[in-house]
């Protein structure tokens, strides 16, 4: 059977269908195999607006273009699930339980992935709500596949992650049962300790989850899915489709903008990025290997494992990834850069406070004052400090080399029947050379991130010269600033002496 005849009468439910990875499944089902009979997506209530209502917003993303165009009557077939993974039963209502009893596929991608969560919010969503999940899964007597998203940094203490469960951190249960009894003031409190020393509640977590899915892998259709960083597309729905500032891309926008001119990590450390359409052709496939295992097949396995990393076929370095984008960004800059688009990386603390202090910080100060001046809110020093923090929750891993070894991902790519190639190209990434995929990633920032022409308008190229001269000049004046003080000092001291 091929995929797209897999697919054909699927009713599907989706969680985290508002997130990065979620838009682009439920758009690429939509537009590649259109004859699925539903998808439901789980939706919480949000600034006054109810899931129906949301839904409605989400479908007019422009990652829905595409289908707008191609596959517009599916957009009858996408239905609203009210509902929030923190809550019991995953807060869905009787009414909408009976509306999902026919569901055959699951693609459970909610989490939290904000590094700095409380430990109390990211158990009840990424832990609990898995489990939640699941018992719900249970009751559903037509399901064929639970794919379960989950993350190739849920074990950061192994620096090589085979595609296999490793031993709890901690026992999942009890951790669920402290999330339900004690309070966010105490819970934070005993996160190192009970975590074993983990850099953040969000890969802990993540880690806990994956073993509510072992445990039950014999009671339904259960994979474990992980993928590494999920970056901009290459080609779908369009080249460079973006969402949201996490990973690489949001540290080359940080640059092209001016504002971050430093970055504590390791330039030699390769960063294992995966982009979100061969991350969604991945899942795509997953489901399908998933949905054609017969339940004594499934019983005699141990659970499946599918890393979505590009290990070794594939690698950026963090430092060719800051000195590649500020090529591309001075010749397409920004609109709204502030300063001369620059940055680099260095492993030497004290050389990138110095850096930080002088080149972010100090101009972040002159600019606010500025603002100030101009009677309106100041917010560079603000946007600094957000700056600090999350290279601090990111500090590890910028600064670690991880190998996720992927043979049961690479394998997935043997499934595909001739006639489904032109739908799932999977390794078309091996292809694209380094500069037309950030060319892309950079373009896609301007066009969905910043709501900017694709190309810098005339305009800003001039500002651009600008900016060049004035930031030597700045750096030249301090110089000479810094060498007088000092000749003034040693002066005194020769006189003294």
């Amino acid at each position: 059977m091929s995929v797209t005849k897999f697919y054909i009468d699927q009713e599907i439910f989706i969680t985290g269908g508002s997130g990065f990875i979620g838009k682009a499944l439920i758009e690429k089902i939509m537009r590649s195999f259109p004859e699925f009979s539903k998808i439901y997506v789980l939706l919480r209530s949000k600034m006054n607006k109810s899931a129906d209502e949301r839904l409605q917003i989400l479908l007019q993303d422009p990652v829905f273009e595409r289908v707008r165009r191609e596959q517009p009557q599916n957009f009858q077939k996408i239905f609203a699930i009210a509902g929030d993974c923190k809550e019991l039963g995953l807060g869905i209502s009787p009414d909408d339980r009976k509306r999902i009893e026919n569901v055959t596929m699951i693609f459970h991608s909610a989490a939290s992935v904000r590094f700095d969560d409380n430990f109390k919010d990211a158990i009840l969503l990424n832990t609990r709500g898995a489990f939640e999940l699941i018992k719900i899964a249970e009751c559903l007597k037509k399901l064929k596949a639970f794919i379960h998203i989950s993350t190739t940094y849920s074990n950061p203490d192994r620096q090589v992650v085979e595609e296999k469960i490793y031993p709890p951190l901690a026992d999942w249960r009890t951790t669920i049962k402290l999330a339900e009894h004690y309070d966010t003031k105490m819970l934070n409190i005993l996160f190192a300790k009970y975590s074993s020393y983990q850099p953040n509640t969000y890969t802990f977590t993540k880690h806990l989850a994956e073993h509510i899915v072992n445990d039950h892998r014999h009671k339904i259709p259960i994979l474990l899915y992980r993928p590494s960083i999920v970056v901009s597309s290459i080609f779908e729905p369009v080249p460079g489709w973006i969402d949201n500032f996490n990973g690489p891309i949001g540290l080359l926008v940080a640059c092209g903008l001016g504002i971050l001119r430093t970055s504590h990590a390791n330039p030699n450390v390769r960063a294992d990025i995966v982009p979100v359409d061969v991350c969604v052709q991945g899942l795509i496939l997953a489901g399908y290997k998933l949905g054609n295992l017969t339940e004594a097949t499934r019983e005699d396995q141990l659970l499946q494992v599918v890393n979505c990393s590009n290990a070794l076929i594939r690698t950026f370095c963090f430092g060719k990834i800051i000195e590649l984008g500020r090529t591309i960004i001075r010749k397409n800059p920004l609109e709204k850069c502030m300063w001369l688009p620059s940055g680099s990386i260095t492993d030497n603390v004290i050389w990138h406070y110095v850096r930080f202090i002088t080149g972010q910080l100090s101009l972040a100060l002159i600019g606010d004052c500025l603002i100030l001046l101009a009677r309106r809110k100041p917010i560079l020093l603000k946007l600094q400090r957000r700056i600090f923090m999350s290279c601090q929750a990111l500090y590890k891993f910028y600064t670690t080399q991880w190998l996720f070894l992927n043979e049961n991902f690479l394998a997935l790519k043997n499934l595909i029947p001739p006639e489904d190639l032109p739908k799932l190209g999977l390794f078309q990434n091996v292809d694209i050379d380094d500069e037309t995929f950030y060319i892309n990633g950079i373009r896609g920032a301007k066009q969905f991130l910043l709501h900017e022409p694709l190309e810098a308008t005339r305009g800003t190229r001039i500002r651009l010269q600008f900016l060049f001269f004035l930031n030597y000049f700045v750096q030249i004046a301090a110089f000479l600033l810094i060498g007088r003080v000092l000749l003034q000092y040693l002066y005194g001291k020769l006189s003294n002496a």
